[in-house]
């Protein structure tokens, strides 16, 4: 994109003025042509006025010294205009050479013109607009009476390479003919006048609109530019929200999108650094146990020592791999960043298969692990597979893990409209009603479990990104009840 483009003044400026160019190019072709039409008007009204009163003057027959008197008169303008004596215009005016007159008698015979009058106007006329005299007898004068119905009235002729508007009128008692026209270039150059003196104010005015505009969208802009200096003054460690001040209500989203945003960014570093500094507290123990069993293996005589040193380094290492998984698992179910790949699955089927990976570990201590669902139920739902795999995994081994050898562990799953409730039941020793609460802590871990104490921590986010609900209830077995409720159908947590 042009360096132009990306500016929101110059983009506005140019859509405006182009917007108002073609407005005025619009205004000025409509008053040009409505002053062209009323020129026309006009001068063929002043030509029709013209006739009917040089025809009302001479109805009767003119001598041949008052013709002449009359002849002499009206050369004069013409005597003026060759001689440049009127040079201020007080005796005539230029345009007096494009406007001419004839008053002809019945047989078309000159009887007096104007001195710029062409010769031989009205058989011209009859020449140019394709008429014949009638030729069977009749005299002149009754030829042109004849012709009468088609000479009178406006013309456009040309003569001399001029175009001349002619109007010509006829005395149907005296059977004279007054024609009387102008050059079609008088109306050219007064409608030329007309539009210049219309467009030279538009033309003035267009550059200052033009500056008008420019300051005017520069105002308009100052809250953006404010809020874009706020944003650069900012300092790159500072995320709090952006005080703009009074903005206008185009702006306002955009200003709570930035406050939005900062407060996720916000909300991000403040779990990276509690998970950095959770990951740290968590393997300093477990990696001081490792270097103390490395140097106990090395540093052990027996043999015997040496190889349990190594195996409680195993043991270690074991552990550690564990916690690690494990953060890695609750960052990555992290509300704020995870991605669900929602789809719909048969939690009956889905549990079957995550029990079948799972029953070595109890077989390993000797535990009865069962699931009880009425096979008729409708187990559908829309679920996260991946994340519902981690939340069974983490509560069946804690389950394994608590419930003591030769136990039952049992999982049942519960349809209800709306939902459906999966229950994990054990035989194990139980949790103290008051310490429930602190299981969902991380790293709380009760009793001596070798865990991480972050499983519940994790079934818990699975549980919020899916909308659904956890509690801890006296099992019937004697020992612990995970029961988590899951909705069939739901938004996921963004």
């Amino acid at each position: 994109m042009p360096k132009l483009w990306r500016s929101i003044r110059a983009r506005l400026l140019v859509l405006l003025l182009s917007l108002l160019s073609l407005a005025m190019g619009l205004i000025s072709h409509k008053i040009y042509s409505d002053s062209s039409h009323e020129v026309e008007e006009l001068f063929d009204a002043q030509l029709a006025q013209t006739s009917r009163v040089l025809m009302g003057l001479v109805r009767h027959e003119l001598s041949a010294e008052s013709r002449h008197d009359l002849q002499t008169a009206l050369d004069e303008a013409l005597l003026l205009k060759n001689s440049n004596r009127d040079l201020d215009g007080l005796l005539g005016h230029h345009y007096e050479s494009k406007l001419a007159f004839q008053m002809l008698d019945d047989n078309g015979e000159l009887v007096f013109q104007s001195a710029s009058a062409p010769k031989g106007l009205l058989s011209e006329m009859i020449a140019q607009l394709g008429l014949t005299l009638p030729d069977n007898g009749l005299t002149q004068s009754e030829r042109l009476t004849r012709l009468a119905k088609y000479l009178v009235g406006y013309h456009t002729l040309t003569l001399d390479q001029h175009r001349w508007r002619v109007f010509v009128l006829h005395n149907s008692l005296d059977h004279h003919w007054v024609l009387v026209g102008e050059r079609e270039d008088v109306r050219g150059e007064l409608s030329d006048k007309i539009a210049q003196r219309s467009l030279q104010p538009l033309l003035i005015g267009l550059p200052i609109l033009a500056l008008l505009l420019w300051l005017a969208v520069g105002w308009g802009l100052q809250p953006l530019q404010r809020m874009a200096e706020a944003i650069k003054a900012r300092a790159p460690d500072n995320l709090s929200p952006l005080l703009f001040g009074p903005l206008p209500h185009e702006l306002e989203p955009m200003g709570s999108a930035l406050n939005r945003l900062l407060m996720q960014v916000n909300q991000l570093l403040d779990q990276e650094k509690r998970f950095i500094a959770d990951a740290a507290h968590e393997l300093r123990t477990p990696l001081a146990v490792l270097r103390i069993h490395a140097q106990n293996a090395l540093e052990a005589p027996d043999p015997d020592d040496r190889n349990e040193a190594l195996r409680q380094l195993g043991g270690g290492v074991e552990r550690a791999t564990r916690v690690v998984a494990q953060l890695l698992t609750l960052a990555r179910l992290d509300p704020n960043v995870v991605q669900l790949a929602m789809r719909e699955l048969d939690l009956l089927d889905f549990v079957r298969n995550e029990l079948a990976e799972l029953i070595p570990l109890a077989l390993d201590r000797e535990q009865e692990l069962s699931l009880h669902a009425a096979e008729h139920a409708d187990y559908h739902l829309l679920a996260d597979g991946p994340s519902l795999g981690t939340l069974l995994q983490n509560l069946i081994s804690n389950a394994v893990q608590y419930t003591p050898p030769g136990g039952s562990i049992q999982v049942l799953l519960e349809d209800e409209p709306d939902a459906l409730t999966v229950r994990i039941q054990d035989s194990g020793p139980g949790v103290p009603q008051a310490q429930r609460a602190k299981l969902f802590e991380r790293f709380f871990r009760l009793g001596t479990g070798q865990g991480a104490g972050l499983g519940l921590s994790i079934v818990r986010r699975v549980v919020e990104l899916h909308r659904g609900s956890i509690s801890l209830n006296d099992s019937p077995l004697g020992g612990l009840e995970v029961a988590v409720r899951l909705p069939k159908t739901r938004t996921p947590v963004r």
